[in-house]
This record gives structure tokens, sequence and C-alpha cells, in this order.
């Protein structure tokens, strides 16, 4: 297995393209069976004329891709760059031996109804359910289901990894355009399927810190929570939310005070058997409000009783630490297996230089743990990796996905 990556700034489509690629092939140095590619905003009026450019030069090799605010890649220098803004075009090619490569387009007005058979997805896909495929997955911002079809993703295939990011396109450009083999797609969602001789290990860096302690929700309905409990030395406090949050803040520090006023979140624990829970075991949501009256919270996902939670703070030291925490980790466990050789980096859009004040953050620490890795990416809408065993649609997260063989 190899991997490269290539990255190109020039604002002519067609020297971008035929630079990526004469870039991309020259490191992997042997013929390409996978692709994907990643392109700048900036070419929004150009979509349709990017397959046409890139076939030819890539004839028979699968590719899928999209558009993004912010592009990740390999100069021709050999630096990983996070160019934000700027017009720029990504590629990142894979030699596989013993991978097979497949393809697909969905339509979400085509997804199968969420009590269907597990089959009924892996239909939907094209592939056994017995495939145990790793899956890159990228969408278009606007289309609705994108839930729904990671739901029934994970039932159908509950051991495969799944990654990739939601199109974005800055503030001032709302067309997506999405890239799948020889089509291109306003709307719906495009992936690879890769079964054989690959994993995919999956880096989810959420960017955030617990507060306080974890509470059990008590009385909740839908993703608003009425009422949840804390352990106490030897007894049992329950209250509403708001009460609980007010005593909590006047544990915090000065700094941690502010920053509860604009980066305080929600983490829903994933696990419901392990006692110590640590940064990894949460689902970062946003907490969109309480009701005074009642003390009631609301958050952005459904919550039940029984379900753990702890309050979080997010700012650009926490979204390092969590980050090279988990590098760390993956780090200490790569002795155990294959060694890594290749990546895709799918970052949220509030990451990247304006949450740490500095370019190519994410990129740069990732590549200080996972050194001599080709790693392309761009930054999303929204940000596809798993919590645990299950797959979700996050926000403020930077997503790796690792490929490596066997």
């Amino acid at each position: 297995m190899k991997w490269s990556s290539a990255l190109s700034t020039r604002p002519s489509l067609e020297a971008a393209i035929a630079e990526v690629v004469e870039q991309a092939q020259a490191q992997l140095g042997v013929p390409a069976d996978v692709g994907f590619l990643f392109v700048s905003s900036a070419f929004t009026s150009e979509y349709a004329r990017i397959l046409p450019l890139l076939q030819p030069q890539l004839p028979n090799v699968p590719v899928i891709g999209c558009n993004g605010s912010g592009i990740i890649g390999i100069n021709s220098r050999g630096t990983v760059r996070e160019v934000e803004d700027e017009v720029a075009i990504s590629l990142i090619l894979g030699s596989l031996p013993g991978v097979e490569v497949h393809p697909f387009y969905i339509s979400m007005e085509t997804l199968p109804d969420l009590d269907s058979a597990p089959s009924a997805w892996a239909e939907l896909v094209g592939l056994p359910e017995a495939a145990q495929p790793q899956f890159v997955l990228l969408a278009d911002p606007f289309s609705t289901g994108i839930n729904d079809f990671l739901a029934g993703l994970d039932y159908a295939f509950p051991q495969s990894p799944k990654v990739g990011g939601i199109a974005s396109s800055g503030i001032t450009n709302g067309s997506s355009g999405l890239f799948c083999v020889d089509r291109f797609h306003r709307s719906g969602l495009v992936g690879i399927a890769l079964t054989g001789n690959i994993v995919i290990d999956t880096i989810v860096a959420q960017g955030c810190r617990p507060i306080g302690q974890p509470y059990c929700v008590v009385e909740s309905e839908r993703n608003i929570i009425l009422k949840m409990e804390s352990e106490a030395e030897n007894s049992t406090i329950q209250g509403s939310p708001l009460e609980m949050l007010r005593d909590l803040i006047q544990t915090l520090s000065e700094e941690d005070k502010v920053l509860a006023q604009s980066a305080l979140f929600v983490g829903v624990a994933q696990t419901e058997f392990k006692q110590c829970l640590e940064s990894g075991d949460f689902l970062i949501r946003n907490l969109l409000g309480f009701d005074p009256r009642e003390g009631a919270l609301a958050i952005g996902d459904r919550i039940r009783p029984g379900q753990r939670i702890q309050f979080h703070l997010r700012d650009a030291a926490t979204s390092e630490e969590d980050l090279e925490t988990l590098l760390r980790k993956y780090q200490l466990n790569a002795m155990n297996h294959s060694k890594a050789q290749g990546a895709l980096m799918f970052a949220c859009l509030g990451r990247g230089e304006s949450l740490y004040g500095e370019p190519n953050f994410d990129s740069q620490l990732f590549s200080r743990y996972v050194d001599h890795v080709p790693i392309g990416g761009f930054f999303c809408n929204g940000e596809i990796g798993p919590v645990g065993t299950t797959s979700y649609l996050h926000g403020f997260t930077s997503v790796f996905g690792i490929f490596r063989e066997k």
C-alpha cells in the first residue's frame, strides 16, 4: 500500500489540476487505484469542468471529492498546508494491492425507512453485509437525511469505520459540488467503500474538556433535560439542570467562568458501563438554551433518562490538548499494528487559523505524531466520525481517517 498527497494554489483550474496530478503521480510512483479530490469554493463556477479535465489524466482511477472553503494537502516543498479561503486544489492518490474500491452516489430521497432491515441499507451502497468495508463519505450541506444515512449504515455494517465531511462554501458562496468517478452532483452524498487488505483508523478530536462531574439524566423530553442528579460523597442530589450548572459555575476559575459565557457545551456519555469517564467517551453537543422558569436545558440532540452528561468548555488550548492526547494514544497503540501509510483530515470551519491564531495547526500537530504520512482533506460544514461504535455528524471537530494494511 502506498499513498501520495499534492496541493496546488494556482488560480487557473487547468494548471491546478495538471499540477496536483503530476505531483501526486510522481510521489506515488506506481499506478493509482483510488483518488480523493478537494476543490476550493473559489472554483464554484467551474465545478462542471473538473472531472472532464481530471479523467483523461487519471484514466480508470475511481475518484470522489467535494468543495471546501479551506483545502488541506502537501505542497511541492513537502510541507503540509491548510489553505483557508483561498484558491487551492488537493489530490490524494492511493495504490492499494489486495483492496477492492467501490464508489457510490446516494440521493437522500432514496433512503430506506429507518425500520428497514440491514440488508436494505447494504443494497443501497451496493455491498453485501459480510463485506466489512471501510467508508469515506462526502455530502452536500443542504440535503437532509445525513444522520439517518449514518444510522442505517451503522445498522448494516456495525464494525465498519465511517469518516468524512460535509462540503463547505464559505460565507459568500452557497453552491456545493460533489464528484464521483465521472459524475458531478449538486446534492446528495458520494462515498467510497474499501474492502480487503485495508483498515481505516479513526481519530475524532472534539476539542473540549470536561468541567465538574458527570450527571445522570432523571427526566427528559426529546432534546430537553428536565431533571438530573449528581452523586455527592454519601448521597444523591437531584435538581434542575440550571440549578446544577449555577452551582458548578461557582467552583470554576475566573478564566473558566468567562469562557463558560461563550464556549459551554454538553457532553453525552457514549458508554453506560465505564465508571471513570474521559474526554473521548463523550459526544459533544451544543447547549441551545435554558427555560429560566423550569430550569430545563435544551441541547442539540435527543436525550433519554439514564444517560450521563457532563458540561464541557472549548478554546484553542483545550482543542490542542484534546488532539495531542488522542495522537499520543494513537502513537502508543500503533506499535501493535501495521504502519500508517496515508491519511485524510476533515476539519471544522470553526477550527484552523480562526481558532488557533496561526495556520496549519491541526495538520502539523498530526504530522508530528504520525510522521511521513501523506495527508489531505478539507474544512467542512460538519465532520463524520465515530464516538465509541456509533457514527455521528459533528461540529467544531477534526476527524482523521488513517489508512494502513490489516
